[in-house]
């Protein structure tokens, strides 16, 4: 009791002595941020990336380049890990492909789909299985498939990708 007393008589002396303060320092120029670090430093994502961290580098009509080794066909990537995928075509993505999913965890907040060269409408069925596993889903052409998961896996996130090769065309 005696402790409340003692902070309740010194509290306004405490806020006159902060108000002070606070004028006393109204004028003065905020300090330069320049010098201190570069804007290029804090969101260089491309060359800091960790060594177990999968990154597509590169795609063509039949496969894709992931941390500097070539794979031919579909791939299938849960957080850093990499799987060759069964459906070589648009129309073979079913529930059942994508399966994984219902027994994965932590379970990725979105899947990216790579359609291939074009974007394809999904079917309802498949968006309910993906929404059903409580994942979100981004369907994009393959191209940028490969691009938003290197960003959404750089920024720490729990992603997945699923990726027809760009040649795909339907």
């Amino acid at each position: 009791m005696v402790v409340r007393q003692r902070a309740v008589a010194t509290l306004p002396t405490l806020l006159r002595a902060l108000r002070k303060e606070a004028i006393s320092k109204q004028n003065q120029p905020l300090p330069s941020l320049r010098r201190a670090f570069s804007l290029y430093d804090q969101i260089n994502l491309i060359d800091n990336v960790p060594e177990d961290q999968l990154r597509f580098q590169e795609f063509d009509d039949t496969g894709f380049k992931v941390n500097g080794v070539r794979y031919e066909g579909s791939l299938l990537c849960v957080g850093n890990l990499l799987m060759s995928w069964t459906p070589n075509k648009f129309s073979e993505i079913t529930a059942e492909s994508l399966s994984i999913f219902q027994t994965v965890r932590p379970i990725p907040e979105i899947l990216v789909l790579g359609c291939g060269r074009n974007i394809q409408p999904i079917d309802p069925q498949l968006r309910s299985f993906i929404r059903s596993t409580g994942m979100k889903l981004e369907a994009v052409d393959s191209r940028n498939a490969a691009s938003t998961y290197n960003v959404l896996n750089e920024e720490g996130r729990i992603v997945a990708a699923a990726l027809l090769p760009y040649g795909v065309t339907s």
